[in-house]
């Protein structure tokens, strides 16, 4: 089975040897020379068409260098455009990052500070409420004491008066 290239191949001999009739026609050629041996008119045809198949092969290949160095260019392009998109990205990346540790680290110092005035404001109200039950007992303990001098010193004098009554 025929591959593209022999296709291909088949196709541009097919087409210069279109092309060859043309070229021949075109040059003039003297009276004597057609005369001449038929076999060297042969020849002269196929040296022509030799020629202009050369011709063609290099215009072929010339094309084929030219796709080359262009897909290969479009290829250049493409890999740069692909490096610059990962270093932009990469860059907004790390910029979105310090970013978000920046907020964070805003976010830790705020929440640390506000812990800080909270435990302030429980141990001043702490150390209030001790304040209050130390002067409240202290009161209550300065007023029984007082009650319980009174007692004793009631009991005292009670107790004398029944001694002083008994002793009299």
């Amino acid at each position: 089975m025929p591959t593209q290239k022999d296709r291909s191949k088949k196709a541009s001999h097919a087409a210069e040897a279109k092309e060859v009739p043309a070229e021949i026609e075109e040059t003039p050629m003297a009276e004597d020379e057609r005369s001449g041996n038929p076999l060297d008119e042969v020849m002269s045809q196929a040296e022509r068409a030799y020629a202009a198949y050369m011709d063609a092969e290099r215009q072929v290949a010339k094309a084929y260098h030219e796709n080359e160095m262009q897909v290969a260019k479009a290829y250049k392009r493409a890999e740069a455009q692909a490096y610059r998109s990962y270093e932009s990205t990469v860059s907004k990346a790390m910029k979105d990052r310090e970013e978000a540790l920046a907020k964070a680290a805003k976010a830790r110092e705020e929440a640390i500070q506000q812990a800080e005035e909270s435990y302030r404001s429980s141990e001043q109200l702490a150390s209030s409420a001790f304040d209050a039950s130390v002067a409240e007992a202290a009161s209550s303990r300065d007023d029984n004491i007082e009650r319980a001098w009174q007692a004793r010193d009631n009991t005292i004098e009670q107790a004398w008066q029944i001694y002083s009554k008994i002793a009299r």
